[in-house]
């Protein structure tokens, strides 16, 4: 009996159902240079060029899917599985590319855009609970960062592609990832996991065989793969005694569920809060202000490339540095980012003479997005993934999302307003300033996951 390279088809189940991730990145960076597009005199829509408000829709229904699709899925996740869900959420996505060429009106592209958020909730929602029940402790990092990695790499597909080829040929082509994503899935077992939770105890069996890459010669199993297994028995059966069927009062009011959903939460707001998200939508004014000469559809390339090295770095250091070490890092990366910006952006409004420092709103935005993907955009998802105690995990996963997507309508509503009243220098000190809340916050509430087991981690709480 032998053990070969055990972790090989965990990753290759990371890399998998990931593909559809790419997708939903390509969908959240193919307004970047189709907007342009639209709203020219050229605009191939019959209704005309696109306004303003026409925009905003299109842009904010992502979210209003997302949000639809983090309780759809997450249900149909807990009911029939993480893999049957996990296909399901390739149509919404498949729907919208195919919307996207065919539209003729505002009306049309928002509703492929709601279809593309209802993926995206899924796979927020559904891809991080994949992951950590499929993983082992020491490659749980680095499968979690692959979702932020594979979103940025399609974002930047997107940007690339948008560059070359009109908005409906970016589509086509995108298209083809729901697609791809259905060939190669289906071949992967449910997670051990979710079928001992079911009862379904020798396919959990199989399933665990399958992902520790066992190879048996005899009847013996290797005595680490027997002490996993009788783990999850043995949680599968507590799950048994407590109705694993349904949530009562008295798991949610608890100290360590409580801490969880609290830290959950916080966690995900404070990424969508962050204005990591929302500075993206100011890129090309940025550049503009930096006087360079860059198109927008350029500079969104080098922006996704910034955000995809980040990532990349991220994914590296993840099972090394930890967690914890890594969202504090990575916040107050940011908070100094959006310092260094927004004082730059201030003094120029005084009238001071900043000719000669106008490289600083590229190097101070580079440096915000590239540290923001080393762990503050890229670990919320694994880090709510891991703190949530099993039988609360899709829930809390659900409610953290939930409370992202909402927060993310929020914050496309209100940006405007800020920026009115507040001003761009304004703004960013306020997302600063929640940065900097974020940093303390997470040293002194935030345990570190990295390499513990879910019993090591609740213990912690």
């Amino acid at each position: 009996m032998g053990t070969g390279n055990e972790a090989k088809y965990q990753y290759l189940a990371g890399i998998c159902v990931n593909i559809i991730t790419i997708s939903f990145g390509g969908f959240c960076g193919w307004p970047s240079a189709s907007f342009y597009e639209l709203q020219s005199t050229d605009s191939p829509l019959k209704t005309g060029p696109m306004s303003n408000a026409d925009i905003g829709w299109v842009g904010a229904l992502v979210a209003v899917g997302g949000t639809l699709g983090t309780i759809l899925f997450s249900w149909f996740a807990d009911r029939f599985g993480r893999k049957k869900c996990m296909l399901l959420v390739a149509l919404p996505s498949l729907i919208g590319w195919w919307i996207i060429p065919l539209a003729t009106t505002p009306l049309h592209l928002c509703i492929a855009r709601f279809f593309g958020g209802m993926s995206g909730g899924g796979i927020f929602v559904v891809n991080p609970i994949y992951t950590a029940e499929l993983a082992q402790d020491h490659i749980r990092g680095i499968l979690g960062t692959m979702l932020a990695l594979t979103f940025n790499f399609g974002m930047l597909a997107a940007f690339i592609l948008g560059h070359f080829y009109s908005y409906g040929i970016v589509a086509w082509i995108m298209s083809s990832l729901p697609i791809l994503f259905l060939l190669c899935f289906p071949f992967l077992p449910e997670t051990p996991q979710h079928l001992i939770n079911t009862k379904k105890i020798k396919k959990a069996e199989k399933s665990l065989i399958y992902y520790r890459n066992i190879r048996v010669h005899s009847n013996e199993w290797p005595e680490n793969f027997k002490l996993e297994l009788d783990k999850l028995k043995g949680e599968g059966k507590q799950g048994d005694a407590e109705d694993n069927s349904a949530i009562t009062w008295q798991d949610l009011n608890n100290a360590v569920a409580r801490k969880a959903f609290i830290i959950g939460i916080g966690i995900i707001n404070l990424m969508q809060f962050s204005g990591c998200f929302a500075m993206l939508n100011y890129s090309a004014n940025i550049f503009k202000e930096s006087g360079s000469d860059l198109s927008p559809t350029v500079s969104a390339i080098f922006v996704g490339f910034v955000q995809l090295v980040g990532s990349y770095i991220s994914a590296l250091l993840v099972g090394r540095a930890g967690r914890k070490f890594l969202l504090i890092l990575s916040t107050s990366g940011v908070a100094l980012g959006h310092l260094i910006f927004g004082t730059y952006i201030y003094l120029n409004l005084l009238g001071y003479n900043v000719q000669d420092f106008a490289w600083i709103p590229v190097a101070s935005f580079s440096l915000t997005i590239l540290i923001a993907n080393l762990g503050l955009v890229s670990l919320p998802y694994l880090v709510i993934s891991e703190i949530m105690p099993p039988k609360l995990r899709s829930l809390g996963s659900v409610t953290s999302m939930i409370s992202m997507w909402i927060g993310g309508i929020f914050l496309l509503k209100c940006l405007p307003l800020m920026f009115e009243f507040l001003g761009m220098h304004g703004m960013v000190f306020t997302f600063a300033g929640i940065c900097i809340a974020g940093v303390i916050l997470i040293a002194i509430f935030l345990p570190e996951t990295k390499g513990k087991s879910t019993d090591e981690i609740l213990a912690s709480l």
